[in-house]
């Protein structure tokens, strides 16, 4: 079945097989690797990534449902060859140790701050609830997450500012 998905802004059209997860599609077709696959059974979270500004957990997702559609992977998330500052803080933090949910974390976490720019220790945990860490414990992700919260609203007030400052703001 021939489907067309745009992937972290760049259309593909692929021929594939209405069984393939898009999981395997996106790091087997598209050679995006970021995805990690870890369960097959939506338990660990490893291959999170967004459909259309929404988290899924493509070891799940046909890559066929994907036709039409938009996905965003972690290799989305640098920017010009800068790091977002979720993957800033995630370093800055401690936030990994083994990397292999990581990528699944930065995109249920960036998911969670699209939806909820300043969100508390609760909101996070239940934002990271369907992802799983077997090495850190959780503390410094969620301090991470909260970090880059923190940055990602300093950097917002800082655009604004430019604006305001350059008398383009209108009334």
């Amino acid at each position: 079945m021939i489907i067309r998905v745009k992937v972290n802004g760049r259309l593909y059209e692929s021929d594939v097989e209405p069984r393939t997860l898009l999981a395997y599609y996106l790091r087997e077709e598209l050679k995006l690797t970021g995805t990690h696959i870890g369960c097959d059974t939506t338990s660990c979270g490893a291959c999170t990534v967004l459909l259309d500004g929404k988290a899924v957990k493509s070891c799940t997702v046909l890559a066929v449902q994907a036709n039409g559609r938009e996905v965003l992977t972690v290799e989305s998330l640098d920017q010009d060859g800068q790091l977002h500052p979720l993957q800033s803080a995630f370093w800055e933090e401690h936030a990994l140790q083994c990397g292999y949910c990581t990528p699944g974390m930065l995109m249920a976490s960036y998911a969670l701050l699209q939806e909820n720019p300043m969100p508390t220790e609760a909101e996070i945990r239940e934002g990271l609830s369907g992802n799983i860490c077997r090495c850190t414990g959780y503390v410094n992700i969620v301090k991470a997450v909260q970090s880059a919260a923190r940055t990602m609203a300093d950097k917002t007030r800082e655009a604004l500012g430019e604006v305001a400052a350059s008398g383009t703001a209108t009334d």
